[in-house]
């Protein structure tokens, strides 16, 4: 079905993210993959040629293009390339608009340009070791002590937690305030008492630093507030819809990866004299994947272009997140089905597929919390 939310600008853009993964990014993935983690010069390259900050403002180093849809272009081409090392999503999609709409004026001129040369990586630590979804339960405070904040906490499953540079943390400034005594603070590289743990060992995404933090007696200054005191759980609610469409937009992409993928397998692939896509169960469980990925597509794109219009609804992200991730998660089960034997080895990739798409359905939010966002819309 032919697409309609893009323009040739997009279609051009698509071309350079095409290009800048075959010469930055293939070459070294499995290299990558087996380290554990990216080269910093990846994402220099990157900042070159203009991949990061595109909605920043241009006296920032940015593209000063707000328009998502050069987001969802180049997250669905690293998906096309199984690229799930380098965490460019993460950056422009999630990160960034904290920064744009929460950073002073003096801030966004110490970070902004350094992470649009790819100078500064960032991440967001939310996640506690006794604390998933439940936000409101964390245990990471900062107290305020003259011009600083003393912040301790520990921080787990942090995407770019390695690499990080600039870390927003969530922290309780105001432990007796619940919800409203949440506040965001801006760690930087090199702070006394920040460390990192061990880069996890993930049964996927082996090329995508994600790493345990550590804040003892840390001193934060007070000029690295993002945004008011106590309103960190507010901001962090008002930017979650964009990042369950951004994990949608990489779950829709990748189902139809996998699944082109078997097609070309089915095809090849012989058993009893004919290609194993001519037996009927193998080809009405292909029209059964295609015919969900439509329909996933369709509504996708249709939430891309509610949210450049900032009409994108809570609940309606929540259902796409939710539905996309157990769609890809379920295509990618086919389709190593339909593998056999082959399948299961990790030189086929339909196997990465399968072991990096996983997780799709529990950061973000888990498919059963997306699930009490959109029955809590409907009034129970």
């Amino acid at each position: 079905m032919r697409r309609e939310i893009f323009t040739s600008e997009h279609d051009e853009f698509r071309e350079l993210a095409r290009t800048f993964i075959a010469k930055e990014i293939e070459p070294n993935h499995a290299r990558w993959e087996d380290n554990g983690i990216v080269d910093r010069e990846a994402w220099l390259a990157a900042g070159r040629i203009g991949l990061l900050g595109m909605a920043v403002p241009e006296e920032h180093g940015g593209g000063g293009a707000l328009d998502y849809r050069f987001n969802t272009v180049l997250a669905e081409e690293l998906v096309r390339a199984g690229a799930s090392g380098l965490a460019l999503p993460l950056h422009n999609d999630i990160i960034l608009p904290y920064l744009l709409n929460l950073a002073t004026e003096e801030q966004k001129r110490r970070w902004l340009p350094g992470f649009c040369s790819g100078e500064l990586i960032s991440a967001i630590a939310m996640t506690e070791p006794g604390t998933g979804s439940d936000l409101q339960g964390i245990a990471t405070t900062a107290v305020r002590d003259g011009d600083d904040y003393v912040l301790n906490g520990q921080k787990t499953f942090i995407s770019n937690g390695i690499l990080a540079d600039l870390v927003i943390v969530a922290a309780k400034t105001d432990p007796a305030a619940g919800a409203h005594g949440v506040s965001l603070l801006v760690v930087e590289r090199g702070m006394t008492g920040f460390s990192r743990g061990r880069n996890l060992d993930k049964i996927g995404q082996k090329a995508q630093d994600t790493a345990e933090l550590f804040f003892d007696e840390v001193r934060v200054p007070a000029a690295n507030l993002l945004g008011e005191e106590g309103k960190g759980f507010f901001y962090l609610m008002q930017n979650l819809p964009q990042e369950r469409l951004s994990i949608a937009v990489a779950a829709v992409a990748g189902a139809e990866r996998v699944l082109e993928l078997t097609k070309q397998y089915c095809k090849d692939r012989e058993a009893f004299g004919r290609p194993i896509g001519k037996f009927q169960h193998n080809r009405f469980l292909l029209a059964e994947m295609a015919t969900e990925i439509t329909i996933a597509r369709v509504f996708v794109d249709r939430c891309i272009s509610e949210h450049n219009n900032g009409a994108l609804a809570i609940d309606e992200a929540a259902m796409a997140k939710w539905w996309t991730t157990e769609l890809q998660t379920k295509v990618a089960d086919r389709c190593l089905q339909l593998h056999g034997g082959y399948g299961y080895m990790t030189e086929y990739p339909v196997a990465k597929a399968f072991l990096d798409g996983r997780v799709q359905t529990i950061y973000g939010g888990t498919t059963e919390i997306m699930k009490e966002i959109i029955g809590r819309s409907m009034g129970f």
